[in-house]
């Protein structure tokens, strides 16, 4: 059991406001996954040619105080990637001009302890161990501006609890994925990927379900086809709760027994597992509200 959050301001003046809007919503969730908890916040993209990658040190002694200035000190000095951090304790955004295989294989050479969180020009993920206050707290979530943003709070059911397993799991760029329930092929599609050069970093079975999505994206599927053809490949129970630089999209298994409510204003679009997370939001009194329908692909735009 496990808790999934999303929110799209539509009112430009509520973009400051997002992740005030946000932290309630998490906090619901506690008691659906009180181990650990993420969040992906999107961004506007960055200029030109500049990409950022989300870096977490937190599997290092001190982390929370980890030097993030010495290492884009270091990059600069061997890539000349003219590159920038912005750290919040553990995890750090790191801004570059590059080629973003190279930036992220010269920060595993750099420290093989830090671990690379998501990779594009607006997204940015921090996820981490504790309840959701204490790691909403921790990053400060409550400050995060933005159009959208994809949360989880986690109840472990089939890996361990660490933070490279806590969602949202990314793949390719500007590409995120939260899950609610239990998929039963992860095996069977790690296998299926080998062949097209697709690695995994964790045994966690929402991460088959994200590097298959984002593969079929990479074919030239809209985030609509690929979703559809999910449908005939994973197998399990499941809502999932997907973001890109300008979508929210949100799909249920066809048994569709992992709950999912949404709530539509002419201000928002807002998604939880259970109705008591959106509560707090404004005008939720006059909101569309509805359970999502099994396999019917919603996707709402940024």
């Amino acid at each position: 059991m496990c808790g999934i959050v999303g929110l799209l301001v539509k009112t430009p003046a509520l973009r400051e406001q997002l992740g005030q809007l946000m932290v309630p919503m998490m906090i619901g969730m506690t008691e659906r996954g009180p181990d650990s908890a993420g969040l992906a916040v999107f961004t506007p993209p960055l200029a030109g040619a500049r990409k950022k990658i989300s870096v977490f040190a937190g599997d290092i002694d001190g982390g929370e105080h980890y030097d993030w200035q010495a290492l884009v000190d270091a990059l600069n000095h061997d890539r000349a990637a003219s590159a920038s951090a912005t750290g919040r304790g553990r995890h750090a955004s790191v801004a570059f001009e590059a080629d973003p295989e190279i930036i992220g294989n010269w920060i595993k050479g750099y420290q093989p302890l830090l671990k690379l969180f998501c990779v594009g020009k607006s997204i940015d993920v921090y996820k981490d161990i504790g309840t959701p206050a204490q790691v909403a707290s921790r990053y400060g979530f409550a400050h995060f501006k933005g159009s959208h943003l994809v949360g989880h709070t986690r109840m472990a059911t089939e890996s361990a609890v660490t933070p490279d397993r806590a969602h949202p799991f990314t793949a390719g760029e500007d590409f995120c994925l939260v899950h609610n329930g239990s998929l039963s092929n992860p095996n069977g599609i790690r296998r299926m990927l080998a062949p097209h050069g697709i690695a995994f970093d964790t045994d966690n079975d929402t991460e088959a379900a994200t590097r298959f999505l984002q593969w079929r994206l990479r074919e030239g599927d809209t985030l609509e086809d690929a979703l559809r053809k999910g449908l005939a490949v994973l197998d399990g129970f499941y809502t999932f709760l997907m973001g890109t630089p300008t979508e929210l999209a949100l799909i249920r298994d066809p048994f569709a027994c992992k709950p999912a409510v949404v709530a539509e204003t002419d201000d928002y679009v807002a998604i939880a597992s259970e109705f008591r997370s959106l509560a707090h939001l404004p005008g939720i009194g006059q909101a569309h509200v509805f359970e999502p329908a099994p396999e019917e692909m919603y996707v709402w735009k940024a």
